[in-house]
């Protein structure tokens, strides 16, 4: 079985440049310790004890989703303006800010800014981190290793939680505000990791969209960034069916790993003692398969890996209606494993399918966008299901809409009506050849490798 991609030589930083390594390695610590929530598995009680409600608790919550997805859209805009490393900096002070919040005032006003603060944070970062990692590879010409660079800072943040959540009941006992605390602590730590983040050179980043220190910010420029993004989005059929086959995969791992998780353990008599284990079971099979999805085959293109990897999240749910205790938690680990392949290997074509001159961040938060409001439909099917008693139903019904949605998609592809496009901007000419045939489908060899080795050519320039 060869891997999907390439790999680029012997070690972790086999042909890397030091700027390159750089850029990877501070993304590492920036994914790590930004999304490292030491109060994740304790709000809610944390949030009971300072007096709050049910009601009060998931109406924050709720509000939370909506101011999510309304600032999207801006702070892409703004990463495309100021530039995203400089974009990641003020996602970090905002999420320091944000985790300080409950410590600073434990009532439903703190928490409630709390909130909301990193809805504004983590939409700052959401498509900026991203970006910056792509594009800064594709300025040192190393743009193969992002695949793994990106698997690799999602397990990495993954196995950080298993090893870190634990410790946080012992933490309260000694300090109740510890978790905001810790959580404080680590965004500061990823502000330093973005400061140190190198400044991308304009000339080889391969794209129109430097980071200005004055200028061009205002809202005349950030409506043209917006009508840029829509019009890619609207000349370009294969980045739309990419952002769409993404939405199976969002919504699915979403509503199983955060709404339907609980349910199911009780569902199938596994108590809330066990909950946490069978959370960092899964946790672990996600983080080792996000670390490794170059051992994908290449025998079927990425778009096919991903429709697969879509159908098999799919049908472990669907399987869970029928399974017993043990056969769940196994059930819910494979689900963890394919989430795991699947996320870096749909990010890497979202980021391949969007031209070189496009607003990329914008464009990835437009994706986001797409994502939570599909997700936010979709759980508040689950509410009605689950308390219906319906759960097996919403399962069945998930799996069956997943596969007519992917089917319809690799309907799409095998009539031609959608076709990968051909000659993204950016691409030199004598590349042109191998994306043609990749497009054609002539060779069965790894098109996602292939296809970026020929982007490696001389960028087209700032």
């Amino acid at each position: 079985m060869r891997p999907l991609a390439q790999r680029p030589g012997k070690g972790a930083g086999a042909g890397l440049t030091d700027t390159a390594r750089r850029i990877i390695r501070l993304n590492y610590g920036f994914q790590l310790l930004f999304n490292l929530l030491w109060w994740m598995p304790v709000f809610y009680a944390y949030q009971k004890e300072a007096g709050l409600s049910d009601g009060q608790i998931f109406g924050i919550q709720s509000i939370y989703y909506v101011a999510f997805c309304l600032f999207e859209i801006p702070t892409g805009l703004i990463a495309d303006r100021i530039g995203a490393r400089n974009c990641l900096r003020a996602g970090a002070v905002v999420m320091t800010a944000a985790n300080l919040a409950p410590v600073v005032s434990a009532s439903y006003s703190g928490f409630l800014l709390h909130f909301l603060a990193i809805a504004v944070g983590r939409s700052l970062t959401s498509g900026a981190a991203s970006a910056y990692l792509y594009d800064g590879l594709r300025a040192e010409k190393r743009g193969e290793h992002y695949l793994k660079a990106e698997g690799t800072a999602r397990a990495l943040g993954l196995a950080a939680k298993v090893v870190c959540w634990p410790l946080v009941g012992p933490l309260m006992a000694v300090a109740h505000t510890a978790p905001y605390v810790l959580s404080a602590a680590s965004a500061a730590g990823s502000l330093a990791c973005a400061v140190a983040l190198p400044r991308l050179a304009g000339a080889n980043a391969g794209v129109q969209r430097p980071e200005r220190s004055s200028g061009g910010r205002g809202g005349g420029a950030f409506l043209r960034d917006a009508g840029a993004a829509l019009r890619c989005v609207a000349s370009s059929r294969w980045l739309g069916l990419v952002m769409v086959q993404g939405v199976a995969v969002f919504t699915l791992s979403r509503i199983c790993q955060v709404n339907l998780f609980q349910p199911i353990l009780l569902d199938h008599g596994i108590g809330e003692a066990s909950s946490g284990g069978v959370l960092a079971a899964m946790t672990v099979a996600e983080a080792v398969a996000s670390a490794r999805p170059q051992w994908l085959s290449r025998r079927l293109t990425p778009v096919a890996w991903v429709s697969v990897l879509s159908l098999a999240l799919a049908g472990t749910l669907a399987a869970m209606t029928v399974g017993g205790p043990w056969v769940v938690i196994a059930l819910l680990c494979l689900f963890a494993a394919a989430t795991g392949f699947v996320y870096p290997v749909q990010r890497k074509l979202v980021n391949d399918a969007i031209p070189a001159n496009a607003p990329r961040a914008t464009l990835l938060s437009i994706e986001s966008i797409v994502d939570r409001g599909v997700c936010a439909l979709a759980a508040i099917a689950v509410g009605a299901y689950v308390s219906a008693g319906h759960l097996d139903a919403l399962l069945l019904h998930s799996a069956l809409a997943t596969a007519l949605l992917l089917g319809a998609i690799q309907l799409l592809l095998h009539s031609g009506l959608v076709r990968r496009d051909r000659a993204p901007a950016g691409v030199p000419t004598d590349a042109r050849a191998a994306l043609a045939a990749d497009a054609d489908g002539r060779d069965g060899g790894d098109r996602l490798g292939r296809a970026e080795g020929a982007r490696r050519g001389p960028p087209s320039g700032a």
